[in-house]
């Protein structure tokens, strides 16, 4: 049950509980149903035979009945006697009901006769100018059952049809009540899809909880907009003033190792230095670079480019530093691949993807670098069968200074892999990763030859 939207689940819980009172009721008629009918037929049965004592008169010597004493009204059987004798003067009985049945004025009965219950009424009332007269009633309790049971049976038919129509109305109610909180919802999946936090729900004026939910969530994601903004601008900012220090330090270390008088010991410690250095300039310039993406003001430039071309130079750079490791780099590059993309940034994204799997590698081990194209998209893909990534840890190797095992990142910073998920998402294309750990990784790019729509 709780796996179903509860939008079904209000359906079927109002539907369940219309059904279980129809049935209830129907349950219940048909419990009653007997003496329900004996009550209303003798009602009826003494209705109309008051009705039938006012039809009869004695007039110029003579006894007048009416021939409304005939008809059959409400299944009322009317016949008037002699007291004396029970010889019947007018009127009519059912068939097979016994003629002889003695009179009994004012007691209602119940007999049966040929295998149908009756129950029968006789009223003893005067006929001025004449004497008294009996007026006897006969209605039919098996014929009133069967009416009332044909009835019940047609309810029990038409009950699949009254689910079905309740359903259908509890799906209509709950559809239009559920309305604001499946805009709700598709408001937060384009959030995450788009990864636009300007987006808000917008129910407009309301006071129930729903609409008080949705100002809620309004007003969360102003507070949660505002936040990431200024940790942008202050990522931006600390980034920017950052380039500046590190610049100077990079050049005063070039400068010392230019020298020809520098200690040999003083030497190795400023390598060190100037290497430290690199990394965090490197890593500054990547986190500025995202910081402007995320701000909207990084943009590309666009040209045509012989992705394959690219891709050999990348191979040659990143096979000495594999060799230096002892991993082996296999390159399978289709030749005549043109692509319309960012150069510095395809670049990048080979670099990253070739330098996790040179710092994730083992000895001994290998990289297989593809490039092939079809149906209008270039895949990119950098196998390795280093020592792979944990199940759990997959989904975090996008999020920005994650890594997987510090111990062997060395000066890695962090940001590679969310620099290539930017590049690629930024040239309209996607990135996926497999991997099994101590098997090895595999990261395969897909971007469009024509390069990103709209750019």
């Amino acid at each position: 049950m709780k796996k179903l939207s509860i939008q079904t689940r209000l359906v079927l819980f109002h539907t369940a509980a219309m059904t279980l009172v129809v049935a209830l009721v129907l349950g219940l008629l048909f419990s009653l149903s007997s003496q329900e009918i004996l009550t209303s037929a003798q009602a009826t049965l003494e209705e109309r035979v008051s009705q039938g004592v006012e039809e009869v008169e004695y007039t110029q010597g003579r006894l007048e009945f009416d021939s409304e004493l005939l008809s059959l009204e409400n299944g009322v059987y009317l016949s008037v006697y002699q007291p004396g004798d029970s010889s019947m003067l007018y009127g009519r009985l059912p068939y097979g009901f016994a003629y002889t049945l003695p009179l009994s004025d004012g007691e209602l009965r119940t007999v049966t006769a040929g295998g149908t219950e009756y129950s029968v009424l006789d009223l003893q009332f005067p006929v001025e100018g004449y004497g008294t007269l009996v007026m006897r009633g006969v209605v039919s309790l098996t014929a009133a059952e069967r009416d009332f049971r044909a009835t019940l049976r047609l309810a029990l038919v038409l009950l699949p049809l009254l689910v079905a129509l309740t359903a259908l109305c509890g799906y209509l109610f709950s559809r239009r009540a559920l309305r604001p909180v499946a805009q709700i919802t598709q408001t937060v999946q384009n959030i995450q899809q788009e990864r636009d936090l300007s987006k808000r729900v917008r129910l407009g004026e309301g006071r129930d909880e729903i609409y008080t939910l949705a100002q809620t969530f309004d007003s969360l994601l102003d507070q949660v907009e505002a936040s990431f903004r200024r940790e942008k601008q202050f990522t931006s900012d600390v980034a920017h003033e950052l380039r500046t220090p590190l610049s100077v330090a990079l050049m005063q270390c070039e400068e010392l190792l230019a020298r020809e008088d520098t200690p040999p010991e003083a030497r190795q410690q400023v390598e060190v230095i100037r290497r430290k250095v690199d990394s965090m300039a490197g890593m500054v310039s990547q986190l500025l670079l995202l910081s402007r993406a995320d701000q909207g003001r990084e943009k590309l430039a666009l040209e045509e480019l012989d992705l394959s071309e690219l891709s050999e130079l990348v191979a040659q750079e990143f096979a000495e530093l594999a060799g230096e490791k002892g991993i082996a780099l296999a390159a399978d590059i289709q030749p005549g691949v043109a692509i319309t993309g960012d150069q510095t940034l395809l670049l990048r994204l080979w670099g990253n993807l070739l330098q996790n799997a040179v710092t994730y590698g083992k000895a001994g081990g290998h990289i297989w670098m593809k490039l092939s194209a079809g149906e209008g998209v270039a895949t990119l893909q950098v196998r390795d069968d280093g020592v792979g990534i944990a199940p759990d840890q997959l989904p975090k190797i996008w999020e920005r200074f994650y890594q997987v095992d510090p111990a062997r990142s060395g000066e890695s910073s962090g940001l590679g892999l969310s620099m290539v998920r930017w590049i690629a998402q930024a040239h309209g294309g996607t990135i996926q990763a497999e991997s099994a750990l101590g098997e090895g990784s595999t990261f395969t790019a897909r971007l469009p030859l024509g390069g990103p729509e709209g750019k």
